[in-house]
């Protein structure tokens, strides 16, 4: 079994005991990302739909660094602290996917780490 770490300068740094991501042969398996904006760590400026690009953003970078890209992610799971933002997490979605869309998970949570109002994951699988 072939095991890397993913790491990246254009996705935020871990803020925890954690990797950006780990790839196993063709699978690679993304750690949350929340809307931190890598070059300052600090969060992104807006409301939640600018969050929710920078979650986006992040993710990217990840897949990219990874090898892939986001359309390559087959399992994404979403955390929001607001579920009522739902249909904006689709808006957006919408942007960044196209048909075949992953397969995906939505979970409401009472908090996420830094207050932010959107967390995502995700597995990417490489051809």
């Amino acid at each position: 079994m072939a095991r890397e770490i993913i790491a990246t300068e254009n996705a935020p740094a871990a803020i925890g005991t954690y990797s950006q991501a780990v790839k196993v042969n063709n699978t690679v398996y993304l750690s949350g990302q929340i809307p931190l904006v890598p070059a300052t760590m600090e969060m992104v400026d807006g409301d939640i739909e600018a969050q929710i690009h920078q979650v986006f953003k992040n993710l990217t970078a990840v897949c990219e660094a990874a090898g892939g890209k986001l359309q390559d992610i087959a399992k994404l799971n979403i955390f929001l602290t607001d579920l009522s933002n739902f249909a904006t997490v689709n808006q957006v979605m919408a942007q960044y996917f196209e048909q075949p869309y992953p397969a995906r998970a939505a979970i409401g949570v009472a908090q996420l780490p830094k207050d932010a109002g959107v967390e995502m994951d995700g597995i990417l699988e490489l051809g």
